[in-house]
This record gives structure tokens, sequence and C-alpha cells, in this order.
């Protein structure tokens, strides 16, 4: 009796094993700087290491570009297997479509809820009780990356707040640097644009623009100081900006073309790719503002749903390895950005990682990015209007109030 058991469960196992193949996994991402390409090659080996399942990298340059293939792609019937988003309601259509693997199984059994944190980062993820995208790192927008040996030379402290840079900037290119670094793309300057707006106002105003759609204080005297601060920016790049990649902008700073450059905390992996040490060889200055702020957004990964079971089991292979507590720090190290849990080994945390963790362990000084509060579609008519006041001195800051104040009116 006890024979014809075991050889019924042998059957059973061979049936098993018959049924589980390895499959290929198509990841779309926009990690494409050499920074970048380290980071992500983290994951991908960790995953091939896990065996069977094959990690096939599929990077396109910018996130937009990346993004809108992503949707086509699930949209036409040709999926990837995982793809790249932002926390924010970027694939929020796509969820409610039913067109995402819903992760909610893994995520019980490994205690996501329990370990993911700050629940922000989450909460983009989660829909009527469902999981839909695994938040991998904690990013923040508000830096202002500085050469020391350009201020130094120059005799000049670095600025800590937007009033200091303008003081400063005129000095600098009297040295013959160029004060601002920035990249011409338009989430380039609409990443600008939210520094300047949050080092010049505060965490309230943002939430009075962004959460609670006001227009009112959208055309106000606090927007206009913004958009006038930011209009001031302009005569400190150079002529070489449009269409600049944003490591290409870090670039000119880490080699003492530039002074400074306003880039999110990814930029550090460019920094130490160089072998630059951080508040040594370059600065990071949080804010810049009086009273720094830090957004606590980051990446994401979606998996489309599929009928082939080889891949939806190789997609939650993937979605659990990225949270592994190892991957985890490996990962956000050669990134740039934080873990998105608090149980992994930081020991190799450098002076600006020590930085924004400080800020982040305080919830006063911490926020949610506008893309958190507002659809694609009306943070895709901001970028418009950014891009257009920053390329076209000519528009006056009243026209742009007007547009910015009829954006937020409508916005949902």
């Amino acid at each position: 009796m006890m024979g014809k058991k075991i050889g019924m469960l042998t059957l059973a196992l061979s049936a098993v094993s018959v049924s589980v193949h390895a499959a290929n996994v198509e990841v779309i991402h926009w990690w494409t700087s050499g920074g970048e390409q380290k980071a992500v090659t983290v994951f991908a080996d960790e995953y091939n290491k896990l065996g069977g399942d094959s990690w096939v990298d599929s990077a396109v340059a910018l996130g937009e570009n990346a993004r809108a293939l992503t949707m086509q792609r699930i949209l036409g019937g040709d999926a990837p297997g995982a793809a790249q988003f932002n926390t924010s309601r970027q694939f929020e259509e796509l969820i409610e479509e039913g067109l995402l693997l819903d992760l909610t199984p893994i995520a019980k059994k490994e205690g996501w809820l329990q370990f993911i944190r700050p629940t922000s980062v989450l909460d983009p993820c989660m829909k009527d009780g469902g999981i839909y995208c695994v938040p991998v790192n904690i990013h923040s927008n508000q830096w202002l990356w500085t050469n020391k040996k350009v201020f130094a030379d120059a005799g000049l402290q670095e600025p800590t707040t937007w009033k200091e840079f303008l003081q400063v900037a005129p000095k600098l290119r009297a040295a013959g640097v160029i004060p601002l670094a920035l990249g011409g793309q338009a989430w380039q300057e609409r990443h600008l644009f939210d520094v300047v707006m949050i080092g010049t106002t505060d965490k309230a105003f943002w939430s009075q623009i962004w959460d609670k759609k006001d227009p009112e204080a959208a055309s106000g005297d606090t927007m206009r100081g913004v958009f006038e601060t930011f209009g001031a920016l302009r005569q400190f790049i150079d002529q070489g900006s449009p269409g600049r990649n944003w490591n290409d902008a870090t670039n000119m700073v880490i080699t003492g073309k530039a002074a400074t450059q306003v880039m999110g905390d990814w930029a550090r992996g460019e920094f130490s790719a160089a072998n630059l040490k951080a508040d040594v060889d370059y600065g990071c200055i949080p804010g810049p503002s009086i009273k720094p702020y830090l957004t606590l957004a980051g990446d994401a990964f979606i998996f489309p749903k599929t009928d082939d079971a080889d891949l939806e089991n190789a997609q939650f292979k993937m979605a659990s390895m990225m949270l592994s507590p190892q991957v985890q720090a490996k990962f956000n190290n050669a990134k740039g950005s934080l873990p998105v849990r608090d149980d992994v080994d930081m020991s190799l945390a450098d002076a600006c990682m020590k930085k924004g963790l400080k800020l982040l362990e305080n919830t006063d000084a911490t926020f949610a990015p506008a893309n958190v509060y507002i659809t694609a579609d009306t943070n895709g008519q901001v970028d418009d209007l950014i891009t257009t006041f920053w390329n076209e001195p000519d528009m006056s800051v009243d026209t742009a109030l007007t547009i910015f104040a009829g954006i937020i009116d409508d916005a949902e």
C-alpha cells in the first residue's frame, strides 16, 4: 500500500516537474546611464542566479519613451514580462483595465505591507485590495550637486538657498564657469521647476496646489515668485543645454565645466562611478532651501497579465527577488537611492545618502511628488507649460500664471 502511495507521489512530482519550464522575462526600463546600468545589472544578475528563468534586458532611453513603448506593447497584445514606472498614477489605467498581474498572493506570503516603507511608495501600487506593482527604491529629487574645487578656486561658498544661488551665479560665470548645468529636456526643465517651487515655498503650499488643486493659490503672489525665480535661472545655463541628457549634465559638474546641477539622488551613482567622494570632491545640498524638503518617490515595476503560466511564475519570482534584503542593499547602493525596507545593511552609505536618510526620518521634511495627486494627462499639461515658459522667454509670468491656474482648476 505504502509503495503504491510513493509511486503515485512520484508520478505527481514528475507531472509537476514536467509542467514547470524556464521563461525569458523581457524587462523594459529607462536606466541607461553608467551608474544606472550598474544598478540594473544587479537586478539582472541576481535574478539569473536563481536559475531557470532569465532576465532579458530591454533598455529604452528616457522615461517617457520607455513608458509609452510599454503602454503600446500592452495595448497591442505584445506585453513585456515586466516594465519600469514611477511610484505614481502613471499605470492607474492599466490596473483599472485589468491588464496587470495581481501580486497580492506573494505580497501576503512575504508580508510586504509590514516591511515596505514609507507607505506612500506602496499606495500607488494598491487598488481595490490588490497590489499591482513592486516599489524598488526611494528617490528624492531636491538636490543641488556641486563641484567643490570650482567653488574653492572661485573663493565662493556653495549656496544653500535659491536666493544665495542667484547671488553667487554671476560670480561663477565671471570666473569662467557655467553656473548651472541643465539637460534641456522637458522632464529636466519640469524637475528644476518643481525643485524651485518647493525650495521657495513650503510643504503647505505644495499641498495647496497639487493635492487641494486651488486655482487661487495657483495664480497668486507665491506662485508668481516661483515662476520669477525659475525664469531667472535661464541666464545661468549654457547654449549647449537643449537636448542634453541628465548624466551628461552631471559630467559637466564632475569635470568642473559647470559648478552645479539640480538633479535627483540618482546623480550620486555618476559621481561614484567617477570615483569621487561625497562631501569631499562633490557637494550635495538638500533643497536648496532654508528648510529642505525631500519627496518620497521612486521606481516601481509592473508585471503585465499573461496566460502563460510559466511566465507568470517567473514574474512572481522576479517581484520577490527585487524586494529581498540582500538585493535591496546591493541595488540601492549602486543606484544612489534608498531601499524600501529598513532592515537591510546600509553600512556603505556615504555622506550624501546619510543626509537623505536623516531628512527622510523626519516626516515634516518629506512630501509626495505632484504626480501622486494629478493624472498623467494633467501632469503632461504642466510639463508642456513649463517647457514652453522656459524656452520662450517672451512668455510673461502673467501668461504663465493664467495658464497654470487653468490647468489646476481643471485637474483631476
